[in-house]
């Protein structure tokens, strides 16, 4: 295992085994079947809303919710299932997904987060969804 003199170095490498997503290219992977999945703790959640029809698994669960073989996956966590890893601005969402692909999951995230989401003129709902639910799409009904 590598040692990183800075956190910067860290979120570089993690960056580099990734093909990370501008926001039409994550609308284009959805539109494929890949799935968003918000990282955020709930208090930002709540602060700057959510994205509709992402699934809400917070950082410290992640790797066990969406891992196809383990025993706490979620019934979203299939094999061969696409991720988008989401968080505020696109930092620890490099990390997380970083992570996830370390142990085979086939994940990136999005540059720039729900802001640049947001940015981009694309809904974004109020925050509050339930860890490990989806959140609710008000243009289509419930996610």
């Amino acid at each position: 295992m590598s040692a990183f003199d800075s956190v910067d170095a860290l979120l570089a490498h993690a960056r580099a085994g990734l093909w990370r997503l501008s926001v039409p290219e994550a609308q284009e992977a959805v539109a494929a079947g890949a799935l968003l999945v918000d990282i955020r703790p709930q208090w930002q959640r709540v602060a700057d809303g959510e994205i509709p029809g992402s699934l809400v698994v917070e950082r410290n669960h992640l790797e066990w919710r969406l891992h196809p073989g383990s025993d706490a996956r979620l019934p979203q966590a299939v094999e061969g299932q696409r991720w988008v890893v989401v968080c505020t601005e696109g930092y620890t969402s490099s990390l997380a997904a970083a992570s996830l692909v370390s142990i085979g999951v086939d994940a990136t995230d999005l540059v720039g987060g729900l802001h640049a989401w947001r940015a981009a003129g694309l809904p974004v709902v109020a925050g509050g969804t339930p860890v490990e639910h989806l959140v609710h799409d008000a243009t289509r009904g419930a996610a």
